[in-house]
C-alpha cells in the first residue's frame, strides 16, 4: 500500500517503512488471532440463538424496569458464553473498578479476609481494599488483606500461597492482567492451576478473577476452569466499543444473587433496574466484542515487535502468546511517556488536536498520562495508552476498534518519538 495517505496524516516514508518491515514479520501470528476471534464469535452467536434473542430485548424500560426481557436475556447470553450459572451486566454498574468493589463488598463478611495470589492489585482497587486509607473501603467494614507476591521472574508462588491461606481466607482475587505492572498477564491455564491449588487447601474459598483486557484474547475463560467469578467493564473488551457504560458480574448463583443485592438492595437484586434503551449498544457490542479485541490484540503485538526492533524493552514480547489487550513498553523517561502518548492521541478520530499532560488522576498515588480520542470516555477497547510517571516509565497501549487504526497508532507514535529526538532510525 501506497503511504501517501500516511503522510498525509503525519507518518514518514522512513516510520512506514520499518512498520511494512515488522509486520511482514507478523502473519502467521496474525492468522492464529483470527481463528480465536473466528472460535469466540460462534460461541458468542451461539449463546444469542440458545436465547432466542430479538427485537423485543431491545425495547427500552426505565424506572424499576420490572419484567425486563432484553436485561434478562442478556445476562443469560453472558451466563452462556461464559459458562456460569448465573450473570449480573448492568449500565448501572459504571466501571471495572465499580464492579470489582460491587464483587468483594457481596462476598465478604466482617472479619472476613481478602487475599491476593498474584500480589498488589491495580491501583484503584487499593482504596476499595483499604490499602490507602478511604472512606466506606472494605478495611473499615473489619475486612482484612492479605497477598503473596509474584516471584521475581513473574511466576506464581506456590509454596507461600500455602502458608498464607488461612481458615479466615474467605475470598481471593485474582488479577489477570498486568495493571500498572511490567509483569507477565496470567494466562487462562495459569489462573486455572492457581485455583485448583488453592482450593485443595481450603475447598470453600471462593475464588474471583479480574477479567478486565482478558476477555476473548483466548478459546476459554477464567470461569471454565474453576473461578466462582470473573468481572469485567464494558467499556473493555466485551463492549466491543458500542457498550456506552456498563459492567458484568459472571459466576455462581450464590455469588451472583449476593452482587445483585449488593448492587441495588436486600430483597430486589435482580429483579429492579431498567436499561434506559442501552441494549442495542449491549447487545451489538457483545457480538462484536471478539472480532474487535483481536483487532486490538494485533495492535499490541504489532506495537511490541516495532519497538523491540527500537531497543526498548517490551511486555510480554512480541512472540510470546496473547492472554490479554496490553501492551508494556518501557520507555525510560518521562519525555518518552509524553511523545508516545501524544502520537496515540494524534491519530485519534475524537481529540486528535490536544496534547496529552500527566495530572492527578482519582484512585492513583503518581501523576498518570493518558491518551485517548475515544467515541465512549475512558473506553479501553478503543485506542488508548496511559501510564504512571515513576520508573521504568512504562507506557501501557492498548485497544483499537479496528486493525487499520491500531496500526497508525503505532506508527504515530514512533513518529513522535522520532520527532522528539527520543530514538533514531
Amino acid at each position: 500500500m501506497s503511504n501517501n495517505v500516511y503522510a498525509e496524516i503525519g507518518v514518514s516514508d522512513k516510520v512506514y517503512s520499518l512498520g511494512e518491515q515488522v509486520l511482514h514479520e507478523l502473519h502467521d501470528r496474525f492468522e492464529a488471532i483470527d481463528q480465536t476471534a473466528e472460535y469466540n464469535q460462534a460461541k458468542v452467536i451461539a449463546a444469542m440463538q440458545k436465547n432466542r434473542v430479538s427485537a423485543a430485548c431491545f425495547a427500552a424500560t426505565s424506572g424499576y424496569g420490572y419484567n425486563d426481557v432484553g436485561r434478562d436475556t442478556l445476562e443469560r447470553v453472558y451466563a452462556d458464553t461464559f459458562h456460569t450459572e448465573a450473570a449480573l451486566v448492568r449500565p448501572q454498574i459504571t466501571c471495572g473498578t465499580h464492579a470489582l468493589a460491587v464483587a468483594l463488598s457481596a462476598n465478604l463478611l466482617p472479619g472476613d479476609e481478602l487475599y491476593s495470589p498474584v500480589g498488589r492489585p491495580y491501583d484503584t482497587l487499593e482504596e476499595v481494599i483499604g490499602i490507602r486509607e478511604s472512606a466506606c473501603s472494605l478495611a473499615e467494614f473489619g475486612i482484612t488483606y492479605s497477598e503473596t507476591p509474584l516471584l521475581p521472574d513473574g511466576s506464581i508462588d506456590y509454596e507461600s500461597i500455602r502458608t498464607a491461606i488461612h481458615p479466615n481466607t474467605k475470598l481471593a482475587t485474582i488479577q489477570r492482567s498486568k495493571g500498572y505492572a511490567t509483569r507477565p498477564t496470567l494466562s487462562v491455564q495459569q489462573i486455572g492451576e492457581l485455583i485448583r491449588f488453592m482450593k485443595e487447601i481450603k475447598p470453600d474459598l471462593v475464588c474471583m478473577v479480574d477479567n478486565c483486557y482478558g476477555e476473548f484474547t483466548e478459546k476459554i475463560e477464567p470461569s471454565d476452569l474453576g473461578a466462582d467469578m470473573i468481572v469485567g467493564s464494558l467499556i473493555k473488551n466485551p463492549g466491543g466499543g458500542l457498550a456506552p457504560i456498563g459492567g458484568y458480574i459472571c459466576g455462581t448463583q450464590h455469588c451472583i444473587d449476593r452482587c445483585a443485592y449488593r448492587l441495588s438492595a436486600p430483597g430486589l437484586g435482580q429483579e429492579v433496574g431498567a436499561n434506559l434503551g442501552l441494549m442495542p449498544q449491549l447487545y451489538q457490542g457483545f457480538f462484536l466484542a471478539p472480532t474487535v479485541t483481536a483487532a486490538a490484540t494485533k495492535g499490541a503485538i504489532f506495537a511490541a515487535a516495532l519497538y523491540e526492533k527500537l531497543g526498548f524493552r517490551v511486555v510480554p514480547s512480541s512472540a510470546e502468546d496473547r492472554h490479554d489487550i496490553i501492551q508494556a513498553i518501557e520507555l525510560g523517561s518521562e519525555e518518552a511517556m509524553v511523545a508516545f502518548c501524544s502520537g496515540i492521541q494524534a491519530a485519534a478520530p475524537v481529540d486528535s488536536y490536544v496534547t496529552p499532560i500527566p495530572w492527578d488522576m482519582p484512585g492513583y498515588d503518581s501523576k498518570v498520562i493518558m491518551a485517548a480520542g475515544a467515541f465512549v470516555q475512558g473506553s479501553s477497547i478503543e485506542l488508548s495508552a496511559d501510564g504512571p510517571i515513576r520508573p521504568p516509565y512504562a507506557v501501557y497501549f492498548q485497544g483499537g476498534l479496528t486493525w487499520s487504526h491500531s496500526k497508525l497508532g503505532v506508527l504515530m507514535s514512533v513518529q513522535k518519538m522520532l520527532d522528539a529526538s527520543l530514538i533514531s532510525l
